[in-house]
């Protein structure tokens, strides 16, 4: 099951369809939905997660938190939108496009890609790019 909560800031509209699209990107990764909570929030709820449980003191976009087990993904996802508006602006993208890449950044992690090499940025570029795709 995926939900979606909002914590100090507007609530916006998502799609059912968002729904359908995160729940196949699961699958299609040979995986299985399990309990994932997305929480958009403002950067400074955002900010106040990365200083008390990663001890890093700076903005982000999403802060994911992993409780897979086996092939079942589940988790608790933060995403701030305030920092996925700026990204929209600086580097002249559509909110809705950023913001589902930011979802599906974040299941893709679940997933088991990572992000810290060229190459592995490379191939999470290249599994967003597909999956918003699809959508």
């Amino acid at each position: 099951m995926i939900q979606f909560f909002f914590e100090n800031i507007e609530k916006i509209n998502i799609d059912a369809d968002v729904t359908k699209w995160l729940q196949k990107i699961i699958v299609s990764e040979e995986k299985k939905v399990g309990e994932i909570t997305y929480v958009f929030c403002d950067d400074d709820y955002l900010l106040k997660i990365n200083q008390d449980y990663l001890k890093h003191d700076y903005y982000t976009d999403i802060i994911t938190f992993d409780y897979v087990k086996g092939k079942t993904i589940s988790a608790d996802i933060f995403v701030s939108l305030p920092r996925i508006l700026e990204n929209t602006q600086l580097h002249s993208k559509d909110f809705k496009n950023e913001f589902h890449r930011v979802l599906a950044h974040g299941i893709l992690h679940l997933c088991g890609y990572k992000d810290k090499t060229q190459e592995e940025i490379f191939l999470m570029r290249e599994r967003e790019d597909f999956y918003l795709s699809l959508f």
